[in-house]
C-alpha cells in the first residue's frame, strides 16, 4: 500500500511539473485604461476602441515551434542579432556562407523575437496573424541545400518573408482580417509560387487594415477583427501605422522578417512604408501578378515589396517577376538587370513639387539635391479625381465574389458580409462597415465604370504632365500625398525613408516615375539612401 502511494505521489509530482513546464507566453489584459487614455488623442482615427485581438490566441499560432523554442536561448538570440538586425539580405547570405549562421537559425532568431515582443504587454505591435507551422522544417531543408550548392548573396533563398494577410498561402488561412475569412485556405497565389520558387521561407502572415482599409469609414488604420489593432513601434499608440499594409510596415521596420510584402490600391503601401521608415515598392499596375490576392479593385491593385533598405528591395521585386496568365493586366519588364546600380543624380532631371517646399524636411532635403542634380520645380493642378469611390465601389463589388467562388465559406458578396457582420457587430464590425454599406448600394453600372476609368486615368496622367513637358526623370513627394494621382495613372512609386519630425514620427521621400520605370526608380532611391542613411531602428526594439 505504502508502494502504490508513493508511486501515486511520484505521478502527481511529474504531472505538475508537467503542468509548470507548460508556459503560457501570451496573455490577455485589461485594456480598459489604456484605452480610456486614447479617448484623449487629437487624431479621431486613433481614438481606439479595442486593442487586443479578440479571436486570435497566439499561444496556438506559437504552438507548433515549442521545443525548438525553448531550447533557443537568449544568450544565442543575443549572439546573433549583430549578424540579422538591420542587416541587408547580402550580408545575411554572407553570415550563412561563412559558416556564422544558417536557415535554421534565422528562422528561429525571428521566431524568438516576434515572441519576445508580442508577448510583452508594453512593447506588442499586433503586428502577426499567423506563423507557417512548417517553417523550421523548410529552413532546414534549405540548409541541406547550400550545403551541396552555391547561393547568391543577391538571393532570397532561406531568407524568412512575412506576407499580408490578404494573400493566398497554402497552409495557412488568408483572412483579409475578417472574422468571415478565417476558414479560408486557398492554394498558393501566384506570387508566393514565385517567392518559393526562389527559395523564400514563408515565415507568416501580417495584420493589416481589415479588407486593405475598403470597409470602415474613419476607422483606425491597422485595425482588423482577426488581428486587433496595429502599432507604430516608433510610437506606440501615439503615431498611425499607416495602412493598409500596417502589419507590413511595422513588422519590416522591427525586424520581425528579413522583409514583408504588402498590396496597394492607392498608398497601402507607400503610406505603411513611409511612417515606419521602411522602403516601399509600388509597382507598375501587372508588373507583379494579383492572382491570389483578396481584392479591392482589379483595375489599381498591385502587391509589391517592404524592405529596411534599397538593395533588399530590387531583390524581392524581381523575384516576384512574371507573366499569370490568369490576371489579365499581368505584363512583363523585358530588361531585368542582375544588379542594383547606383543613379547619378547628375544626369537625371528631377521634379519637385512646390507647395510641399513648406515642409521642412523635405526642403531641406530638395536643397541638398540642388548641389547635385537638375532640379525642376512643378506646381500640378489639383483635380478632384471624381469617381474614384465609385470605381472601387464597382470593381469590389464584381471583383470580390470571383475570389470567394468555390471558397466553401458562409459568404459569396458584399452584401452577404455585411449581413454576416450584423449579427455580432461588436466583434465583426466594432467600427461600421459604412464602405461596404456604400458599395451594396451603389448601382454604377459596367459601363458607365469604364468611362470613369478611362477619365481618372487621363486625370492622373494630365496631374504629372510635367513629365513630357519638362522633360522629368522623377517627381519627388512626400509619403503617400500623390498615391491617388499615381494609381489612376498607373505610375509606380518608391519611398524611401527621409528623416524624422521634431516628435519622432517618421517621414519619407517618394519618388514617381512612369510605367514601368522600377529599376531607374530604385537605382535612384539606392543613390538617396547612400547619401542620408536616415533609417534607425525604433527605440525599445534594439
Amino acid at each position: 500500500m505504502n508502494k502504490l502511494i508513493t508511486i501515486l505521489f511520484v505521478l502527481f509530482l511529474m504531472s505538475c511539473e508537467s503542468e509548470k513546464k507548460e508556459v503560457v507566453q501570451f496573455k490577455k489584459y485589461d485594456e480598459t485604461a489604456e484605452l480610456a487614455t486614447q479617448q484623449e488623442h487629437q487624431n479621431p482615427r486613433m481614438k481606439f476602441k479595442l486593442l487586443q485581438a479578440k479571436v486570435l490566441d497566439m499561444n496556438q499560432v506559437f504552438k507548433p515551434f515549442e521545443k525548438e523554442l525553448s531550447e533557443f536561448s537568449e544568450e544565442e538570440y543575443t549572439s546573433i542579432k549583430p549578424l540579422v538586425i538591420e542587416q541587408p539580405i547580402p550580408s545575411i547570405q554572407q553570415s550563412i556562407k561563412e559558416g556564422k549562421l544558417n536557415y535554421e537559425k534565422l528562422t528561429l532568431f525571428y521566431l524568438y523575437r516576434i515572441r519576445k515582443f508580442e508577448s510583452d504587454s508594453t512593447k506588442y505591435i499586433n503586428a502577426i496573424i499567423s506563423l507557417n507551422p512548417n517553417v523550421i522544417n523548410e529552413a532546414r531543408e534549405k540548409d541541406k541545400v547550400a550545403k551541396e550548392n552555391t547561393i547568391s548573396n543577391e538571393s532570397i533563398f532561406g531568407m524568412p518573408i512575412l506576407l499580408k494577410d490578404n494573400i493566398n498561402t497554402s497552409g495557412m488561412n488568408t483572412t483579409a482580417g475578417a472574422e468571415v475569412l478565417r476558414s479560408n485556405n486557398p492554394r498558393d497565389a501566384f506570387i508566393v509560387e514565385k517567392l518559393k520558387e526562389n527559395g523564400a521561407l514563408i515565415l507568416g502572415k501580417v495584420n493589416l487594415s481589415e479588407w486593405a482599409y475598403y470597409f470602415c469609414s474613419g476607422c483606425p488604420l491597422g485595425y482588423s477583427a482577426v488581428g486587433g489593432q496595429t502599432f507604430n513601434p516608433y510610437g506606440r499608440k501615439v503615431f498611425e501605422t499607416g495602412g493598409s499594409s500596417s502589419g507590413s510596415g511595422v513588422a519590416t521596420a522591427a525586424n520581425y522578417a528579413v522583409a514583408t510584402i504588402g498590396t496597394e490600391t492607392a498608398g497601402s503601401i507607400t503610406s505603411p512604408s513611409s511612417l515606419n521608415s521602411v522602403v516601399g515598392l509600388k509597382p507598375t499596375i501587372g508588373l507583379l501578378s494579383r492572382s491570389g490576392v483578396v481584392p479591392i479593385s482589379s483595375t489599381l491593385d498591385t502587391p509589391g515589396p517592404m524592405t529596411k533598405n534599397v538593395v533588399d528591395n530590387f531583390i524581392l521585386f524581381k523575384a516576384m517577376l512574371g507573366v499569370d496568365k490568369n490576371d489579365t493586366k499581368s505584363q512583363e519588364i523585358v530588361i531585368v538587370p542582375d544588379d542594383l546600380t547606383v543613379a547619378d543624380f547628375k544626369d537625371k532631371r528631377i521634379g519637385v513639387l512646390t507647395p510641399l517646399l513648406t515642409d521642412s524636411i523635405y526642403k531641406r532635403t530638395v536643397d541638398m539635391l540642388r548641389e547635385i542634380g537638375n532640379i525642376v520645380e512643378i506646381s500640378p493642378e489639383q483635380t478632384s479625381l471624381q469617381g474614384f469611390l465609385t470605381l472601387l465601389n464597382i470593381d469590389m463589388k464584381h471583383d470580390l465574389p470571383k475570389y470567394l467562388k468555390g471558397k466553401n465559406l458562409e459568404v459569396s458578396s458584399v452584401r452577404d458580409i455585411v449581413n454576416y457582420n450584423k449579427k455580432d457587430s461588436l466583434l465583426r464590425a466594432p467600427y461600421g462597415q459604412q464602405l461596404f454599406e456604400g458599395i451594396v448600394k451603389d448601382t454604377t453600372t459596367l459601363a458607365q465604370l469604364e468611362v470613369i476609368k478611362e477619365r481618372l486615368k487621363k486625370e492622373g496622367i494630365e496631374f504629372f504632365k510635367a513629365f513630357e513637358e519638362e522633360n522629368l526623370d522623377v517627381i519627388l513627394s512626400i509619403n503617400n500625398y500623390h498615391a491617388a494621382y499615381s494609381a489612376v495613372a498607373e505610375y509606380p512609386n518608391l519611398t524611401v525613408p527621409m528623416g524624422y519630425k521634431e516628435s519622432g514620427e517618421p517621414i519619407s521621400l517618394t519618388f514617381i516615375g512612369k510605367p514601368k520605370s522600377e529599376f531607374d526608380l530604385l537605382s535612384l532611391g539606392l543613390f538617396f539612401e547612400k547619401l542620408t542613411h536616415v533609417r534607425k531602428l525604433p527605440k525599445g526594439y534594439e
